[in-house]
């Protein structure tokens, strides 16, 4: 046991679930090998507390360094802030600055509010258009964070929020009292979606989804969803917390061409530094001045001064070409070993945030192998990638030749008919939130 997994052990004892972050606990990756924590990181390469080199192959500070980790102008910006005050009685400039550019990039929208977290940033999203709106009930698509808002779809029968996004998440300590008020829908069914407008007809605040995530929305679907929520004066939230700055500078939807009426960013905004982004049209963001939105770190400097240096360089060094380019390598990589391997698996997500699943009757066993057997090969992976500025050909290709590597191990198995859990040195990993005992 190596000394990550010493201070998680610790770390289980006094913090309830072992972390701050589902997404960073070990049994999300590799129950009792995962290394845990990291000492330092810079690139897409870390080091462990054991001094053990890796390269990042995985989901990148869970989506937040897009340009990668340590990354010096940003990082200088950043010191620079602290070094007149990352907090002070007055405001900081870098708050008007970082308006007047999001905005920049988004002309449909007329004003922003921040927050630190994309949960928070949802959570106040949702309160806008419910004070815009004087409505209650707001129907949504995929994955929004960990507040009331959201856990109370899973008041009602069942486990909706598992059928668009993840499973297990327990609404324990959500007032009963708010259900109903979030409901589910299924990206890219329209006549659902219709449906479920017209039955909670005149109640409606806001739809909230995001514009894209693993698949392509198919053709018309998003502007059939903006033209239905003009005509029923519905809020229309898009959550660009992971979509964000992978696609083009800005907002996803850019891409796509359709604008809501509110924006959320969080993760890529500041790669790493804590700020999101609520951006709205005009009307809209001004009931914000109607109901008590207030949070003192939210006027913090430092993560202000990092996101305008942070969109720069995205600008600069025009990340999302190199994102979509490193995407198809990869996307294309697996393929070609997979084949020559004779392993099966099914590739999906948009070229930035690359995913695939291997196509057997355990799915999350042969995924726990295959992150068990790429850690020995010195890289942190599982079966997706998040594509940053860091990932160089050089190291993609490095990457290649040990997923090449782990496949032949994984055909042999198969072709000698064995058990792959009889492969693992732990447990399998964990699909969706568990209660760790």
């Amino acid at each position: 046991m190596g000394r990550g997994q010493e201070l998680y052990q610790r770390a289980r004892e006094i913090i309830p679930g072992g972390t701050q972050l589902l997404s960073k606990r070990p049994e999300m990756w590799l129950p009792g090998l995962w290394p845990s924590y990291y000492d330092r990181a810079e690139g897409c390469e870390v080091w462990d507390l054991d001094g053990n080199h890796y390269y990042d192959m995985s989901i990148m500070g869970v989506g937040a360094n897009v340009l990668g980790y340590a990354f010096e102008e940003v990082d200088q910006a950043a010191k620079a802030a602290v070094d007149r005050a990352g907090m002070c009685t007055l405001n900081a400039p870098e708050e008007v600055e970082l308006a007047e550019k999001l905005l920049m990039l988004h002309p449909w929208a007329g004003m922003v509010r921040y927050a630190k977290s994309g949960g928070e940033a949802m959570a106040m999203a949702v309160r806008i258009a419910r004070a815009y709106t004087q409505k209650d009930t707001v129907l949504v698509c995929g994955y929004h964070g960990w507040h009331d808002w959201y856990l109370s779809a899973n008041l009602m029968k069942g486990d909706p929020l598992a059928e668009v996004h993840l499973k297990g998440l327990a609404p324990l300590g959500v007032p009963k009292g708010l259900a109903g008020t979030n409901l589910t829908f299924h990206y890219n069914e329209i006549d659902a979606f219709r449906d479920l407008v017209e039955k909670n007809d005149g109640k409606i605040a806001a739809v909230i989804m995001e514009p894209i995530r693993n698949d392509d929305p198919k053709p018309g679907y998003l502007e059939e969803i903006r033209k239905i929520t003009r005509e029923k004066h519905i809020v229309l939230i898009f959550d660009e917390i992971t979509a964000g700055f992978r696609l083009c500078a800005g907002g996803s939807h850019l891409a796509l061409g359709v604008s809501p009426d509110i924006a959320v960013f969080a993760k890529a905004v500041a790669n790493g530094y804590p700020v999101s982004a609520i951006i709205g049209i005009r009307d809209v963001m001004e009931a914000a001045q109607d109901t008590f939105i207030s949070s003192t770190f939210w006027t913090e400097r430092v993560s202000f001064a990092a996101a305008v240096a942070a969109i720069g360089c995205y600008q600069k060094y025009h990340v999302d070409r190199h994102q979509k380019r490193i995407g198809i390598k990869v996307q294309e990589g697996w393929k070609e070993k997979a084949g020559k391997a004779g392993v099966s698996i099914h590739i999906s997500g948009i070229l930035p945030l690359s995913h695939f699943e291997f196509a057997y009757e355990k799915p999350l066993a042969y995924k726990t192998y295959f992150t068990q057997e790429m850690l020995s090969e010195g890289f942190l992976a599982a079966t997706g990638l998040y594509v940053s500025l860091a990932h160089t050909d050089g190291i993609v290709e490095k990457y290649l030749g040990a997923v090449g590597r782990v496949f032949g191990k994984i055909a042999e198995i198969n072709r000698k008919e064995e058990d792959i859990c009889d492969y693992l040195k732990g447990d399998i990993c964990h699909a969706g939130f568990e209660r760790l005992n």
